[in-house]
């Protein structure tokens, strides 16, 4: 297996960071797809807690080319912050380890006020985190957004800049009342952020189809989850990206075939964060203690995340979704020692039983029927016990796919594999790291590229 994408199955806070984590010291190359700095992956090394929102997982690994790819909406002064607290933890990035699409859509301060002020001061309350992502995807859609490459031309700036104000100024001043900042202003801003974002610049779309001829191991590591993807997601408290197995191609861009493992990140139970349905939701002291017992709070909001039963016909409505090929279930140490253990195994729905959701569905009508396990008191240092291997063997059963990974804690040790994901294999030799814009100035160069050479049939491949 050569390529991978890492998948959230729920509505988030799976624990994606960890498994990206370990899986991508396998890898060559970890794409981030999707989303913003919205999402925040979690991982514990040695104790050291790291918190990343942009920059793909793969960082950690010196080995490995962290990538983000056009389907991103970049923030540019969130990615300055989290750069420097990677660089002090210690972790060295360069333009070889690390290359942003020049094509990302850039959320800009009208975008983050204007998603601040529709969730203070709207009807509807959707539980977004105020960061601006979905308004930045609006103008993405509206053909009026601002790239990366357009922060290096001032004055074609502040012009792109004016006619992405234009409506926006209008609920600024007469719906929202709230003060902006001018497009002079906001265009020097962008424009001197952009300079230190030059250097890792790249044309990632022919950086990536190089890598797949080359049968590069790459990873596809997604944000959020299926549950939250804005077509197939509780509609409308979803996000704005397409965080399904469809974002890695149009979010990467690269062909469908090249993706041959899909694997769906599991919470042994269910949270969400925000509003929106939920209908395995505990409002008991046992909904308590998981969400005290496991830290249930956001890694980017610091909210509450609301707990309940692991929803197997949501999850197998994500298996479907996405082609889920396998599942890593996480926190199975969470349940351990709980006094009781159900599992969600249909609706009634409008006067039927259903075993599978289905886009659109109205979960407030849902009932959950379910069907009560054995509990499991593991200490995950010898045999699993029979009662959580009854419980994964019900969630197998389920779904149709086998669990290929277990995690019971935050560290990168506190994990079993039950699948080898990626296997030693040959590999090209060619360096792909200098592919991009050179790190000498804002306006750099494309390596010179013979398109007659870039067929699958002319790679070579010698034994690493």
């Amino acid at each position: 297996m050569k390529t991978l994408a890492i998948i959230g199955s729920q509505w988030g806070d799976e624990g994606k960071g960890k498994i990206t984590d370990l899986l991508s010291e396998k890898c060559d190359i970890v794409v981030r797809y999707q989303g913003g700095n919205n999402a925040g992956h979690t991982i514990i090394v040695d104790g050291k807690k790291i918190v990343l929102h942009l920059i793909p997982s793969g960082i950690l690994h010196a080995h490995s080319v962290a990538v983000i790819g056009h389907g991103v909406v970049f923030e540019p002064e969130a990615f300055q912050v989290e750069l420097k607290k990677v660089a002090d933890a210690g972790i060295v990035v360069t333009t070889k380890n690390l290359k942003i699409s020049e094509n990302v859509t850039v959320i800009t301060s009208y975008n983050k006020l204007l998603d601040a002020a529709r969730e203070s001061q709207g009807s509807v309350k959707i539980g977004t985190t105020g960061k601006g992502i979905g308004p930045a995807y609006e103008d993405k859609i509206a053909r009026r957004a601002i790239k990366l490459k357009d922060l290096f031309d001032l004055p074609t700036l502040k012009i792109k800049l004016a006619r992405n104000l234009e409506e926006k100024e209008t609920l600024f001043k007469h719906r929202y009342d709230i003060a902006f900042p001018s497009v002079d202003e906001e265009a020097l801003r962008l424009f001197n952020l952009g300079k230190n974002i030059a250097p890792f610049m790249c044309d990632t779309f022919s950086y990536l189809d190089q890598a797949i001829i080359q049968n590069k191991k790459i990873l596809f590591e997604g944000a959020q989850g299926i549950l939250l993807d804005i077509d197939y997601g509780t509609y409308p408290y979803v996000t704005s990206s397409s965080t399904a197995l469809g974002g890695v191609y149009t979010g990467a861009g690269i062909p469908e075939s090249s993706v041959e493992e899909v694997l769906g990140i599991t919470k042994a139970y269910t949270t969400r964060v925000g509003e929106g349905p939920f209908p395995t939701e505990l409002f008991d002291s046992l909904g308590e203690e998981i969400q005290i017992k496991g830290h249930e709070f956001g890694a980017t909001t610091g909210r509450k995340r609301r707990c309940g039963w692991l929803d197997l016909p949501l999850l197998k409505y994500a298996v479907k979704a996405s082609n889920l090929t396998s599942i890593a279930l996480t926190k199975l140490d969470i349940l351990s020692g709980i006094k009781e253990l159900k599992v969600c195994v249909a609706y009634e729905y409008e006067g039927k039983r259903i075993e599978v959701a289905y886009p659109g569905i109205d979960l407030t009508k849902a009932t959950p029927i379910y069907k009560s396990m054995k509990p499991f008191t593991d200490n995950f240092a010898d045999k699993l016990s029979i009662e959580l291997e009854m419980y994964i063997k019900e969630i197998e059963n389920f779904l149709g796919i086998p669990v290929g990974i277990i995690a019971f804690g935050p560290e990168r040790k506190e994990i079993i594999f039950r699948k080898d994901y990626f296997e030693d294999d040959i590999q090209p030799e060619l360096d792909l790291s200098s592919w991009g814009r050179q790190a000498g100035g804002l306006e750099g160069i494309y390596p010179q590229v013979d398109l007659e050479k870039l067929s699958r049939n002319n790679a070579t491949t010698t034994k690493k």
